[in-house]
């Protein structure tokens, strides 16, 4: 371009002929007039300045990490912070001061910052706790249950909600009152209609789990579960993040159902929100479909409280100081070096064992074996209360 303009070419010609516009060939002229082209530097630079005139200037810079440095060695308060340092300029009546942001970044272009960043680790995937979960084999449904709910005129309401992790199936019952029967109830209604997962996840509730007051209790919810071949798992207690699908989905029937609208009685907002988890079931076909499949329930099915009991129940727990996890009314010791980390306990009912596993966030795939011990499963039939 530059030769051709010496050659005589006007510049919309030589623009035209290199695809670029006049104000380039423009700018390549005036940074080539009076060198010679062989002498001549054709690295590209940035448009503008080469140096922004608000930029700090050097000497204040150094006037900045100055008095950084004496602020730390001299100051009785030890503070050395860009706010200490805009506050002693300010006393030292200085003709230019930054501002705090700008004195920070400062501090941090020449490394003289004390502090840490924290470090953004990825998180662990969906339902990490359990291999087959985690890989996307298999699905797990979590229930919980909003309280102090009261309808205009004083009654009470309880809700029971569901949401299965990978398809995002939801499920909401408005009751009077929920207890371990109507939970019983509507899983199997939820589960004739959907088929039945391969875990099914609670937090420690006695309606969920069974009395608490008695060791080896296992409510009438653990049994169902079992008798169809669903593993419950119960979250740890007082852990966030473990029940986050369906405390979400909490949030989300709170907002679209029962604030939206007002609601004459009970069976009035029963029909809202039925009409609620349909749409929401619509909305999520897709989703669904794609989810890890579900087995189909037995015709006809009636629990039996009183068979013995046969298959896996897993609580999630962490360690205390001493390295011991409390379940099911025991106090099992993991490790004594695995003092106040997540613990996967699985009760092995048909093998009559416990085993202890090692649970990491920061690397979920190395779930390794603690212990083993031998379990006495509890003989004695469900006694209803």
């Amino acid at each position: 371009m530059i030769l051709a303009i010496r050659r005589g070419s006007s510049l919309r010609r030589v623009a035209k002929r290199f695809g670029v516009s006049p104000m380039t060939v423009r700018r390549w002229v005036c940074r080539a007039r009076g060198q010679r082209l062989e002498r001549l530097d054709l690295c590209d630079r940035p448009a503008g300045c080469r140096c922004p005139p608000h930029r700090t200037s050097r000497r204040l810079e150094r006037t900045i990490l100055a008095i950084r440095r004496r602020l730390d060695r001299d100051s009785p308060l030890g503070d050395c912070g860009a706010r200490a340092i805009a506050a002693e300029l300010q006393r030292l009546r200085a003709a230019s001061i930054p501002c705090v942001r700008t004195i920070g970044r400062i501090l941090a272009r020449n490394g003289v910052l004390d502090g840490r960043r924290r470090v953004r680790r990825p998180p662990p995937p969906k339902g990490w706790y359990l291999p087959e979960v985690a890989s996307g084999r298999a699905e797990i449904d979590s229930f919980d249950t909003i309280t102090d709910l009261v309808i205009q005129g004083g009654q009470d309401v309880t809700v029971l909600n569901a949401m299965s992790l990978h398809g995002g199936l939801p499920g909401s019952w408005p009751q009077a009152k929920i207890t371990a029967k109507i939970v019983v109830e509507r899983l199997l209604e939820h589960w004739r209609e959907h088929g039945a997962p391969t875990y099914a996840k609670f937090d420690n509730d006695t309606i969920f789990q069974g009395a608490h007051q008695w060791p080896d209790s296992f409510g009438r919810v653990i049994r169902l579960c079992l008798q169809l071949g669903v593993t419950p798992v119960f979250a740890p207690p007082r852990e966030p993040g473990f029940q986050a699908e369906v405390e979400a989905y909490n949030g989300r029937w709170e907002s679209r159902v029962w604030r939206r609208f007002h609601h004459r009685d009970l069976p009035a907002l029963q029909r809202r929100s039925q009409a609620f988890v349909r749409a929401a079931i619509e909305q999520a076909a897709t989703r669904i479909a794609a989810a890890p499949a579900r087995r189909a329930m037995l015709a006809g099915f009636v629990p039996d409280l009183q068979r013995p009991l046969q298959g896996t129940v897993i609580f999630l727990r962490r360690a205390d100081p001493q390295g011991r996890v409390e379940c099911l009314g025991h106090r099992w010791l993991a490790d004594r070096n695995w003092v106040h980390r997540l613990v996967r306990v699985e009760v092995d009912l048909t093998a009559g064992q416990v085993r202890l596993f090692a649970l990491r966030r920061r690397e979920p795939a190395a779930q390794p074996l603690l212990k083993t011990m031998n379990y006495q499963v509890p003989k004695h039939g469900f006694m209803d209360t």
